[in-house]
């Protein structure tokens, strides 16, 4: 059996800017462009396609305890039907998310509908937080 059979999210050549501009909803393309270029500061990295719909800065390997492994983006974000999706996993139980604005979370999540719920100083510290975090102990 393939240990990487399943994984769907690989780095690959499709251009950011072409997936940005093809988002409809003119705030949350303006958004996106906003947040990639927040990652872009954060990480000293530019842009890369993840899959067909994330956009992720950076990349770390990981191993599973049961031999699966990859590679991921350090942080990333995807513009979804609901909202705009960040993978700042290493971030989130940051007591200054309490500061944030309107959003949500899950495990490894943070949930936006646009900007202006957020103070953007606040999520661009998240942001910072997450690119620097030492992803070895998430293990994926």
């Amino acid at each position: 059996m393939a240990k990487n059979a399943d994984i769907q999210t690989k780095v690959n050549d499709a251009s950011v800017e072409d997936f940005l501009n093809f988002i409809v909803d003119d705030q949350k393309r303006k958004d996106c462009f906003e947040i990639s270029k927040m990652m872009e500061k954060a990480t000293k990295q530019k842009p890369k396609m993840w899959g067909p719909a994330i956009v992720g800065f950076g990349s770390y390997h990981y191993i599973y305890d049961s031999g699966r492994e990859g590679d991921m983006p350090v942080i990333a974000f995807s513009p979804r039907k609901q909202n705009i999706t960040l993978y700042i996993m290493q971030a989130l139980k940051n007591p200054i998310t309490k500061d944030l604005g309107k959003f949500k979370t899950s495990k490894a999540c943070l949930y936006i509908n646009k900007l202006a719920d957020v103070d953007k100083n606040i999520l661009q510290d998240l942001i910072n937080e997450a690119a620097k975090a030492d992803l070895s102990k998430f293990g994926g």
